[in-house]
């Protein structure tokens, strides 16, 4: 599967090591697998007046034998994951989560949420329109040297 990690420099190299805390997923490398989501999330760079790089990657076909957490929807379960791993608490013990990203129209729910002007119930409810843009997050180093293999990386 192709998957797709913005930056301002070249990743042919990938680490866990610089990533921010207080993610979506906690700490790990973050990639997606839909190239019109990379390439619009890249467009931050070049505002800043930084070089935009679109670093393409294969994951490998055998990844069941690692520990991974999928959410399918904005969910109860997402929610606490995202409300945990944002306030810095490495949930699970997982070496992969995948599920929606934070984008946007998201984040600005969450933000209400967090800050306790909405109820869990009301922003599921406004969530559950959301169709989720996927993200990867491997968090463990051995899965990323193991799974995934650098093909290229693209100057936007």
């Amino acid at each position: 599967m192709r998957l797709y990690h913005s930056s301002n420099m070249i990743v042919e190299h990938p680490d866990v090591q610089h990533s921010r805390n207080y993610l979506d997923f906690g700490r790990g490398f973050y990639l997606t697998s839909i190239h019109k989501q990379a390439v619009r999330y890249a467009q931050r760079f070049k505002r800043r007046g930084q070089p935009a790089w679109l670093n393409v990657y294969e994951l490998v076909d055998d990844i069941d034998r690692w520990n991974i957490k999928t959410f399918d929807t904005y969910n109860k379960q997402w929610l606490d994951f995202v409300a945990q791993c944002r306030d810095g608490k490495d949930v699970g013990d997982y070496d992969m989560v995948i599920g929606g990203i934070a984008n946007d129209r998201v984040i600005l729910t969450l933000d209400r949420y967090f800050a306790g002007e909405i109820s869990q119930d009301e922003t599921l409810g406004l969530l559950r329109f959301e169709k989720p843009n996927i993200q990867y997050c491997i968090r463990n180093e051995r899965m990323l040297n193991e799974s995934i293999v650098y093909i290229e990386s693209q100057q936007l």
